[in-house]
């Protein structure tokens, strides 16, 4: 199974440049992310996928759907969204579970320091839009990113997926938690 889940990560990277944006693979100690953004920065929506494996058999999709459009925050030019992101995971131990959060993203350019970016994004599903073995689901993930050339980056930072679980198990399951790595490719 472990073999078809990452020959289906490749085989979905590769495809990538035929209908996407941009392509985003990151990294932290027990997981692997790739993300597939349809739609560049300048479009007025922003629509994309992913899929996350996490060592243990946890497997996790995201459907994510946004208005977005160019800003400023001070004298920084702002690149935000807000919009809905829909989560899918399924765990070897029977528990799975789901959400469709609601909240954004934003990522602001240093304009003293061309090439470099932070990035910041929230989703917060309540109980009533969460279903399964999730009673709600938060996700937060802040990066700085380089763009080393015109199309690509790298990035590190922090990511926080947590559910808590609804009866009978009860509790906080944290389904993807801590720093990361990874690069960006722009088409």
């Amino acid at each position: 199974m472990k073999v078809s889940r990452i020959s289906l990560l490749v085989l979905s990277l590769a495809s990538a440049p035929a209908f996407a944006g941009d392509v985003d693979l990151s990294l932290t100690d027990d997981s692997v992310k790739g993300q597939v953004n349809f739609l560049g920065s300048q479009d007025d929506l922003q629509m994309g996928a992913g899929y996350t494996y996490r060592e243990g058999g946890l497997d996790i999709l995201n459907l994510d759907f946004h208005a977005q459009g160019r800003t400023a925050v001070g004298n920084l030019p702002t690149t935000a969204g807000l919009g809905m992101r829909g989560y899918a995971w399924d765990a070897d131990n029977s528990l799975d579970g789901g959400a469709i959060g609601l909240g954004g993203f934003a990522t602001m350019n240093i304009p003293k320091v061309p090439g470099l970016s932070v990035t910041g994004s929230l989703h917060y599903a309540p109980s009533i839009l969460s279903f399964g073995d999730s009673d709600d689901l938060t996700n937060l993930e802040l990066r700085a990113s380089y763009r080393v050339i015109r199309n690509a980056e790298v990035f590190a930072g922090y990511r926080y997926l947590n559910t808590e679980l609804d009866s009978p198990f009860r509790g906080d399951v944290d389904l993807d938690d801590g720093v990361l790595a990874g690069m960006k490719i722009y088409f």
